[in-house]
């Protein structure tokens, strides 16, 4: 990589929805400071869009090869401070308890360090089905909890309350459940990948 690649990718439509979206985190934290109905969905909103520009810019990225080294860095990093923002945000809110976030962020940074030393001795360990599931729970649990109110909702013939937090919070633990055993996979295929790599060390100075 030099410095001129680099200012190239970041014009890139997927690098630029990245930076997009982290300029949308301050935007999402102040809506959610005031904490008011209104502003609950207008970080709500936010959020989704957010989220939306996520799963665009990897797609097209992947489609008009576009993948660069600066967005492998500007994505998850936009991803992890969307999610650890907001997280953050809500715990003086009372919406979730700090031990959940806390949790939540432990993992997130034990399997960010267990990647890095990874891949500093050549081994990519990919993400597993659970940790997709963590994410699809993570994402709709924290919506639900942005929104917080009670909502009536009207399903055609039948108008029921619903009451968002309570649905955003369930979600969250579901996450936290599916984000532990991804952990424990993570940890396990790293094992693995180091066992594997080293047996092919030791067959090579055998020969």
């Amino acid at each position: 990589m030099s410095v001129s690649s680099v200012r190239e990718d970041l014009y890139n439509l997927p690098n630029i929805l990245s930076v997009f979206r982290i300029l949308l985190v301050p935007a999402v934290c102040i809506f959610l400071y005031f904490s008011d109905p209104f502003s609950s969905l207008m970080a709500v909103v936010l959020f989704a869009v957010a989220s939306a520009t996520d799963w665009f810019d990897g797609y097209w990225a992947r489609k008009h090869d576009l993948v660069s080294m600066t967005g492998k860095f500007l994505d998850p990093l936009a991803d992890k401070l969307l999610v650890m923002a907001s997280l953050i945000m809500l715990v003086p809110l009372g919406r979730i308890s700090a031990t959940l976030v806390i949790i939540i962020l432990a993992r997130e940074f034990a399997v960010m360090g267990l990647r890095s030393v990874a891949a500093g001795e050549g081994l990519i360990i990919a993400a597993g089905q659970s940790g997709k599931y963590k994410t699809a729970f993570q994402m709709t649990g924290l919506m639900g909890l942005m929104i917080h109110y009670v909502y009536s909702v009207d399903f055609v013939f039948v108008e029921t309350k619903l009451n968002f937090h309570v649905i955003g919070l369930w979600l969250i633990i579901i996450s936290v459940v599916f984000s532990l055993w991804s952990a424990y996979q993570y940890f396990t295929g790293f094992l693995e990948g180091i066992e594997r790599l080293q047996e092919r060390q030791s067959s090579g100075a055998s020969n």
